[in-house]
């Protein structure tokens, strides 16, 4: 008496149309994708160019290629914004200071002849600039302040506390930074100020 066989047999034809199947393929959400976006853009560019030119010599180049149309869509993009907002690059000139900004040195400049130059041509705002200047000379020569390019003037509203030197500072960084108008009156102010720091005596 023959024993039937318990084994089981696979058939490896229906196997394999399953696995060819799209609708059996379980995993494929956990698969990762072998290629990044580069080495897909890469290769496109790659059979782009083996069309075009028909020369596998020529794809090999892909990559440079792609790099270049990077860098010229970022150029290009650059170019569209400053197009649109030149604020964002360069400073607009109707911000610009209607003097020369220079280094606030108390060195090498006469400032009487500068004075009367500035008000020669009505230029208020150079003229606060130079009594401020000025003052800060008269204070470093006489050793009441230590004077250094690098100071900013609160600081020196520190070495020297006097109100009126206080007020003269305040109206230079009003005039010099905050787009505060000059006015001939605002200078004579100035000038009572310095006149009032270098005796020692409040505003």
């Amino acid at each position: 008496m023959t024993v039937p066989s318990d084994t089981l047999v696979c058939d490896t034809t229906l196997l394999a149309a399953w696995r060819a199947d799209d609708a059996f393929l379980y995993d494929r959400e956990l698969l990762m994708p072998e290629v990044n976006i580069f080495q897909w853009l890469s290769r496109w560019v790659s059979e782009w160019l083996h069309r075009i030119f028909g020369s596998q010599s020529a794809s090999e180049y892909s990559d440079f290629l792609l790099i270049g149309a990077v860098i010229l869509l970022l150029l290009l993009l650059c170019w569209f914004i400053y197009r649109k907002h030149p604020g964002l690059f360069v400073r607009s000139r109707k911000d610009a200071l209607p003097y020369t900004v220079a280094e606030d040195s108390i060195y090498g400049i006469d400032f009487e002849q500068s004075i009367s130059e500035a008000l020669a041509r009505t230029d208020y705002r150079e003229a606060v600039r130079l009594v401020y200047l000025q003052t800060l000379r008269r204070l470093s020569d006489a050793g009441r302040i230590d004077w250094q390019l690098y100071k900013t003037p609160t600081q020196y509203m520190y070495e020297l506390r006097l109100p009126a030197f206080r007020s003269l500072t305040q109206h230079f960084l009003k005039v010099r930074y905050g787009n505060f108008v000059a006015t001939e009156a605002l200078y004579r102010e100035m000038r009572t100020l310095q006149e009032q720091v270098q005796k020692g005596g409040d505003a």
